[in-house]
C-alpha cells in the first residue's frame, strides 16, 4: 500500500522524518518496504503575470511573453506551451533555479537542470514557465499550470502552494501489509498507530453523518436479495453538480500514491477511500432505471462491460449491484461503464457497502482483476465505517462541484452486529511479555487505536472496534500492546539454557547431509527450484520415474497465476529450466542435483496424510556438456550416460546400498521425455532411473547443443535400502596371488553388457574377485548381428589356486552365459 507522509501529517502530529517514521511503523508491525521522496522544494519559482504574448519571429511552435515577476520591469521568457494566454498568472522558474525535470527519453526518470538566461532561436529567454510535472506535482504536461486570478505576483510559489494545502515536497512510503491488518490500508488507520507510537491525538476530518431516511430514502430505493453477501449498504444523493477538473490539492494526494485523476467525482471516491479505506463507488443517478439499487447474485453465466470498457464474463453465483432493470456494477470489485459519472452528469448517488470478504475474493479471482476496492473488502472492511465514508464524499462531491447534499440516507442494514468485548488481565499481559507494562500504559495504547477499555479490579473489559476484525481473544490484545510498546523494550534474559547434548538426528537426515557432501566433492551443485509449474508442463512431464506410479497431476485451487497451477510430478522440469538458465549465461558444463518432493494423487490402495493426494521426496541428478575442462593433454567430449551411470554406481556404494543393479530398458518412456533409460533396482525394490532426455525436450529448452542425462530416484525407498545396509565390512590384504584371466564372447549386437557381467559374478562364486570389461568391438570378421564383448576377470583366495581351479571356474562361466545370454567363446 503506497502511503502519502504529507497526507499523513493532516491527521496526527509527530517529530519524525520519512525513514525514522518507517522505522517505527515497521517495527509496530506495518512493515515498510521503501520510501521513496517525490517532488521538491522549488526555490526560486515565484508566482509571475503573463503581460503580452506575441509570435517568435523564429519558431512556429514558440511565443515570446512578457513575465510580470514583480521585482521591476517585465522579462521575456520563450514558451511552447499551447495554452498560454495573456493575463495569466502561472509559475515561473526564475534564472538560477535548479529543477528536477522529466527525463525526454524516459518519463521515469528525473534529471537535475538550472534554468539559465539563453538564446532560443535567435530570441532572449529569462527564466521557464512551468508546467505541474515540471514542478513534481502531477504528471500533468499539457500545457503550463494556470494559477488563481488572486494569486500575489512575485510570491514564491511554495507559499501559494501552501495556502492551497498543497505540499511540493513528500514521500511515499509502500507498506507491506499482512492479511490481518485491513484496518491499515488506509491514511487514517496507519496515522492510528503513529497517534499510539507518538502519544499525540488523532484529529479526524469534521464529517456530519445524516440520519437515515429524510428526501434520499423517499427518491431512492435500496434491496437486498443476499444479505449474507452484502450486510449493509448505504446511499446518499448529491444534486446539481458541475463535474469538473479536481483542484490541485485533491490531484496531488491522488498522483502522489500513483493514482490518475479523472474528475472531481471519481478523484473524491479514490480519495475517501485512500482516506479511511471505504471504498465507494458513485453512479450517475440519471442512469439508474426507477432509482433502484438491487443487490443480488448472478443466476448464470452475465456478460458486463465494466468501466475500464472490458466486457467481461461473469459466472454464476457473482454478486452483483443492479437498477431495476440490468446490472450496474460488480459488487467491490468495479463499476459498469452504463452507469460511469461523465461531464454530463449532474446528480451522483454514492455507494458506500460493506460486502462479504470471501464473495468478493472469489469474485476478483474468477475475473483475474483486483482493484483498490476489491483489495480492502477481500480483507474486510470497518463494518460501521459506511455512513461516516458516504457522508465525507457526499460533503467533498458537493463542495468541489457546487452541488447540493440531498438531506438524508438509505441505509439498509438488516442484521446489525454486536460489538465484540474482549478481557485483558494485567497479569496474564506480564506473564507473557515477560515485561511489567504499567496497565495504565496498556490502557493509553488501546485507547489510541480505538478500543473501549473499562477498567475492572480483574481485568480490563475491551470493546474492539469494528475496523479491526482479527482482534478476538486476549492474547491478539497482548500483541496489540506488545507491538505498540516496542518490540525492542522486552530485555533478554540473563540466562538461557543449553541442552547438554545435541538432539539426535533421523538417520534419512543423516544420509541426506552425506549424499549432499558426496554430490558437491564430485563437483555437482544444489539447486532449489518451485514446486508449482503451468498445468500443461505439469501434464506433459507427468511420467514418474521407477518406484512411483503415475496418477493424475495435482491441481492447485485459485492459483496466483497460471505459472503456478499445478504442482510438479518430479523435478525434471525445474532441473531443466535452472539448466537453460544457466547455458543462457555462458555456462556449458552442467551438474547439478536437487532434493524436493514430487505430488501426485493418490491411488484406491493407498493412505496419504492428506486424503487424496500423496507426495514423496525425490533426488535428482543431472548432468551436460563437456566431461572435462579442455587441456593440452585432453581430448575434449561431451558427457555421456556412462558418465552419470559411473557416478550413480558409485554414489550407491559409498551410502552402503545393497544389491544394486542397473537394467538397461529398450524404448523411450510413455510420453517421450527421455530414451535410453536404465532401471535401478535394489533387490526387488525399484529406486529410480537414469536416462538420456529426449533432444525434442531438450531443445524446448534451448539445450540442443548438448546430450542431457538425469538420475531420478525415490528417495524415500533409497534412504530405507541405505539404512539397513551401510555397514562395510573390511578382510585384511591377501597374503596370495592372484590369477587374471581374459575372457572374449561373441553375443547378439543388442545384448546388454551389465547383465552378463551380473551371470559372471554369480557363476564366479568366492573365487572371484572382480570383472571388468575392456573392450566391445563390432566390424570386421564379425557378423553384422552380433558384437564381440571382453572381459577381465580376477581370482583369489586364502591359498594358492592352481591352474585347474581357475579352469574349472572359466568353463562354468562360459556355459552359464550360453544359456543365459546365447554367447559363444571368440576364436
Amino acid at each position: 500500500m503506497q502511503l502519502s507522509y504529507r497526507w499523513l501529517e493532516r491527521y496526527v502530529n509527530h517529530d519524525w522524518d520519512p525513514d525514522a517514521l518507517a522505522e517505527r511503523l515497521t517495527m509496530a508491525g506495518l512493515e515498510v518496504e521503501t520510501v521513496e521522496p517525490i517532488g521538491q522544494h522549488l526555490d526560486g519559482v515565484v508566482v509571475g503575470k503573463i503581460e503580452d504574448v506575441r509570435e517568435h519571429p523564429n519558431a512556429d511552435r514558440l511565443v515570446l511573453c512578457d513575465v510580470d515577476l514583480g521585482n521591476g520591469a517585465p522579462v521575456q521568457i520563450a514558451c511552447g506551451a499551447p495554452n498560454v494566454a495573456a493575463g495569466q498568472k502561472a509559475p515561473v522558474a526564475t534564472v538560477g533555479t535548479t529543477l528536477s525535470l522529466p527525463d525526454p527519453d524516459n518519463p521515469e526518470e528525473r534529471q537535475e537542470i538550472t534554468v539559465e538566461a539563453r538564446e532560443m532561436r535567435g530570441e532572449e529567454s529569462n527564466g521557464m514557465i512551468c508546467a505541474e510535472d515540471e514542478l513534481g506535482l502531477s504528471d500533468d504536461h499539457s500545457g503550463i499550470m494556470v494559477l488563481d486570478e488572486n494569486a500575489e505576483v512575485g510570491r514564491p510559489l511554495a507559499d501559494y502552494l501552501a495556502a492551497h494545502d498543497v505540499t511540493p515536497d513528500d514521500a511515499i512510503l509502500d507498506i507491506e501489509l499482512t492479511p490481518n491488518r485491513p484496518d491499515a490500508a488506509s491514511h487514517l488507520g496507519v496515522a492510528r498507530d503513529v497517534a499510539a507510537l507518538a502519544e499525540s491525538s488523532l484529529e479526524y476530518p469534521e464529517v456530519d453523518p445524516p440520519a437515515p431516511g429524510g428526501r434520499v430514502a423517499d427518491e431512492v430505493t435500496v434491496h437486498i436479495e443476499d444479505e449474507q453477501g452484502c450486510p449493509r449498504y448505504v446511499a446518499m444523493l448529491v444534486r446539481d453538480v458541475e463535474v469538473q477538473q479536481s483542484p490541485l490539492w485533491l490531484r496531488r494526494r491522488l498522483s502522489a500514491i500513483g493514482l490518475q485523476p479523472r474528475n472531481h467525482v471519481v478523484d473524491v471516491t479514490n480519495f475517501v477511500l485512500h482516506e479511511c479505506g471505504q471504498p465507494l463507488h458513485a453512479f450517475d443517478r440519471a442512469q439508474l432505471a426507477d432509482d433502484t439499487i438491487v443487490v443480488r447474485r448472478t443466476d448464470g453465466e452475465t456478460d458486463f462491460t465494466t468501466l475500464d470498457d472490458q466486457e467481461r464474463a461473469l459466472p454464476e453465483d457473482t454478486l452483483l449491484i443492479c437498477d431495476a432493470e440490468k446490472p450496474v456494477a460488480v459488487a467491490g470489485v468495479m463499476g459498469g461503464a452504463n452507469s460511469e459519472v461523465t461531464t454530463e452528469t449532474t446528480d451522483v448517488l454514492i455507494e458506500s457497502a460493506y460486502f462479504d470478504p470471501s464473495s468478493i475474493r472469489k469474485t476478483a479471482k474468477a475475473l483475474d482483476v483486483q482493484t483498490d476496492s476489491s483489495y480492502r473488502f477481500e480483507r474486510g472492511v470497518d463494518r460501521d465505517g459506511q455512513v461516516w465514508a458516504a457522508a465525507r464524499a457526499a460533503q467533498l462531491i458537493a463542495e468541489l462541484g457546487d452541488g447540493t447534499i440531498v438531506p438524508g440516507m438509505v441505509d439498509a442494514h438488516p442484521n446489525p452486529s454486536s460489538p465484540t468485548t474482549v478481557n485483558l488481565r494485567p497479569d496474564r499481559l506480564r506473564t507473557v511479555l515477560g515485561l511489567d507494562v504499567p496497565t495504565d500504559e496498556a490502557v493509553r495504547l488501546l485507547d489510541a487505536i480505538g478500543f473501549e477499555i473499562d477498567e475492572k479490579e480483574d481485568a480490563l473489559h475491551c470493546t474492539v472496534p469494528t475496523w479491526r476484525p482479527d482482534v478476538s481473544i486476549e492474547e491478539d490484545l497482548i500483541e496489540e500492546v506488545a507491538r505498540l510498546h516496542g518490540y525492542d523494550q522486552i530485555p533478554e534474559p540473563e540466562r538461557v539454557p543449553v541442552p547438554s547434548r545435541t538432539p539426535d538426528q533421523r538417520p534419512e537426515e543423516v544420509l541426506e547431509r552425506k549424499t549432499r557432501e558426496l554430490l558437491r566433492g564430485r563437483g555437482y551443485r544444489e539447486i532449489y527450484t518451485n514446486s508449482m509449474l503451468r498445468t500443461d508442463r505439469a501434464e506433459r512431464f507427468n511420467v514418474p520415474p521407477a518406484g512411483s506410479q503415475k496418477a493424475p497431476v495435482v491441481k492447485t485451487k485459485n492459483p496466483i497465476s497460471e505459472e503456478m497451477a499445478a504442482l510438479r510430478p518430479r523435478l525434471l522440469p525445474g532441473a531443466l529450466e535452472v539448466m537453460q538458465h544457466n547455458r543462457n549465461h555462458g555456462q556449458s558444463a552442467l551438474r547439478l542435483f536437487e532434493f524436493g518432493h514430487v505430488y501426485r494423487r493418490a491411488q484406491e490402495h493407498e493412505d496419504p496424510i492428506v486424503p487424496g493426494y500423496a507426495e514423496h521426496p525425490a533426488l535428482l541428478l543431472a548432468m551436460s556438456g563437456p566431461h572435462a575442462p579442455i587441456g593440452w593433454d585432453t581430448d575434449p567430449r561431451d558427457s555421456d550416460i556412462f558418465d552419470l551411470k559411473g557416478l550413480v554406481e558409485t554414489l550407491f556404494d559409498d551410502l552402503r546400498v545393497p544389491d544394486v543393479s542397473l537394467t538397461p530398458r529398450t524404448g523411450s518412456d510413455s510420453s517421450s521425455i527421455t530414451t535410453h533409460q536404465i532401471d535401478v533396482t535394489a533387490g526387488d525394490t525399484p529406486l529410480g532411473t537414469v536416462a538420456q532426455v529426449q533432444d525434442d525436450v531438450a531443445a524446448d529448452f534451448d539445450l540442443e547443443d548438448h546430450p542431457v542425462f538425469v538420475a531420478e530416484f525415490h528417495w524415500g525407498s533409497l534412504a530405507d535400502r541405505a539404512t539397513t545396509g551401510r555397514h562395510r565390512t573390511y578382510a585384511p590384504v591377501n597374503r596370495f596371488p592372484v590369477v587374471d584371466r581374459d575372457l572374449a564372447i561373441l553375443v547378439p549386437a543388442d545384448q546388454p553388457v551389465g547383465p552378463m557381467q551380473a551371470t559372471i559374478r554369480e557363476t564366479g562364486g568366492n573365487l572371484l574377485r572382480r570383472v571388468d570389461v575392456f573392450d566391445v568391438y563390432q566390424g570386421e570378421g564379425i557378423d553384422d548381428d552380433a558384437k564381440s564383448v571382453a572381459f577381465t576377470l580376477r581370482f583369489g583366495a586364502d591359498r594358492t589356486l592352481t591352474d585347474e581351479e581357475v579352469d574349472e571356474q572359466i568353463d562354468a562361466i562360459t556355459d552359464a552365459l550360453a544359456r543365459a545370454h546365447d554367447a559363444t567363446l571368440r576364436q
